[in-house]
């Protein structure tokens, strides 16, 4: 069963999938029944985050397997003891997956309650805690030191400054409150920094924020294989069409040794 709402995509987007998943060839192979079950499996998977978390290691400055012990220790410390693996990649040699937990269902709701925006929300299911831009509204007596409970206006309803709302919300877990009510609203200009420290998420995965930043890029998956695919060798030149954010081109000098 699906933990958080069913994604809702833009008109375009949802058009292209619908003509992908119910096209007549695909209803023909496996009926309309299976290859609407299919759609729907595939709308509740996007609405969670991935089983991994990747992160691609820069091997021209320490080999993987240095890498992973350090990276093992560092998230030994953020999770208190709680034993997650880190593992190797079996195809891609540069690449760590360390496997996200949850969803977890038993945690406590607490009265006092943070909305951030969608975006923000996203980053918290990947391991962020909440920067206080992210931050929309927040109950009326919120004070620094508090156990907050996070949620995530996903149809972008909640007015900025709100003191209650009760929208379309999806709970994100626990945390506490870096500021009061009054700072993160303050008047004198928009704040920066951590807004929530996350403690209790409903999924789990470690935060990156300052993590061994010479030796590890947070990477998805999907960008990773790219530059594998290509196979770049020293001394050839790409022409990098979509250098957008997302690590490609820097993992392409990488796998040329610079060169």
């Amino acid at each position: 069963m699906s933990f958080f709402p069913k994604i809702v995509f833009q008109y375009e987007v949802e058009e292209y999938l619908t003509k992908v998943f119910r096209n007549k060839e695909l209803v023909t192979a496996l009926g309309t029944q299976e290859a609407e079950k299919k759609y729907q499996s595939l709308l509740s998977h996007l609405s969670h985050p991935p089983a991994f978390t990747t992160v691609r290691v820069n091997t021209h400055l320490a080999s993987v397997k240095h890498v992973k012990k350090l990276l093992f220790e560092e998230i030994q410390k953020q999770f208190k003891g709680l034993c997650v693996p880190v593992l190797e990649h079996p195809k891609l040699q540069d690449i760590l997956l360390i496997p996200v937990i949850g969803p977890r269902r038993d945690l406590k709701k607490h009265a006092s309650e943070v909305i951030v925006g969608a975006q923000c929300g996203y980053a918290v299911l990947r391991g962020a805690h909440v920067y206080v831009p992210g931050i929309v509204s927040t109950s009326r007596f919120v004070k620094a030191g508090d156990l907050v409970s996070v949620y995530s206006d996903i149809e972008g309803k909640c007015k900025r400054g709100a003191k209650e709302f009760d929208g379309v919300k999806v709970f994100l877990g626990n945390g506490i409150s870096e500021l009061s009510r009054s700072e993160i609203f303050s008047s004198s200009g928009p704040l920066k920094g951590l807004g929530i420290r996350m403690v209790e998420p409903v999924y789990l995965s470690p935060s990156f924020d300052n993590v061994l930043p010479s030796h590890l890029f947070l990477q998805n998956l999907p960008s990773v294989v790219v530059s594998h695919i290509l196979n770049p060798q020293p001394g050839e030149k790409i022409l990098d069409m979509c250098a957008a954010p997302g690590g490609k081109t820097t993992h392409l000098a990488t796998l040329m040794h610079d060169q």
